[in-house]
């Protein structure tokens, strides 16, 4: 599983990349450009200021700016340098698989942060052509956003399928059918607020918590669970169910 720096994001690919403690070992945790001897070579740096060292080195590798600035802005405040609270450890449970009937579309998390995004226009799509009113055999009164196809990895394109849990597949012509696979999954639950922000917010949280863990996704399937909790968009708190090895 490939880490990051705790510090600037760097992907540490490998050994020399790493930076040192006091005894002189390696850090798990920090690249050698952000850390040496267990001291941070540059200690009164903020987060504002690495983003902005930062932004050139993803510009070079062909990133615009706008994006660079904007992943940076939502990755490293999570990181572990940065971030002002510890993490509540995630829980894992086991599913059986089920199916799940709504609308879809492709879109990645690059595309996301673009004027291009479709992950809102997928939902209001779901609202305002009634999509759950369509759906005769609906199980319960949850709605699912079910990630899906990965063609690689975070980086690389998903289907996002917006949908209600079903009793059978016999569903009209202009709905998708897919399967929440069975799995096992690290469950992570947002804070209460303001719906879509936490939903971002932990989004965020967990792409960070990946950086560092040796715990391996294995995209085969991730969902957010929305339930009664989320009844009232000013106080909304969700689940993020993340398949693992």
């Amino acid at each position: 599983m490939q880490s990051y720096c705790q510090s600037c994001g760097m992907p540490l690919v490998e050994e020399a990349l790493l930076g040192t403690e006091k005894e002189g070992e390696k850090s798990q945790d920090y690249c050698t450009y952000c850390y040496e001897g267990g001291e941070f070579k540059q200690p009164q740096l903020t987060v504002d200021e690495m983003i902005e060292i930062c932004v050139p080195h993803l510009m070079e590798g062909g990133m615009p700016e706008n994006e660079a600035r904007n992943m940076l802005t939502s990755f490293l405040p999570n990181l572990k340098r940065w971030r002002k609270c510890e993490w509540r450890e995630p829980k894992v449970v086991e599913l059986n698989s089920f199916n799940i009937v709504g609308i879809s579309t492709q879109t990645s998390n690059a595309n996301e942060i673009t004027e291009q995004a479709k992950i809102p226009q997928l939902w209001d799509h779901f609202y305002q052509q009634n999509i759950t009113d369509q759906i005769a055999e609906r199980k319960n009164g949850h709605v699912y956003g079910l990630y899906s196809d990965y063609e690689t990895d975070v980086n690389g394109n998903y289907t996002l399928t917006l949908g209600v849990e079903v009793n059978n597949d016999d569903i009209q012509a202009n709905l998708v059918v897919k399967k929440i696979p069975a799995a096992k999954y690290l469950v992570f639950t947002s804070d209460k607020g303001m719906m879509p922000e936490v939903v971002i917010q932990t989004w965020q949280e967990i792409w960070a918590w990946f950086a560092n863990s040796k715990i391996e996704r294995t995209y085969t399937g991730d969902f957010e669970l929305y339930d009664e909790r989320c009844a009232n968009p000013h106080e909304s708190q969700v689940d993020i169910y993340i398949a693992i090895k």
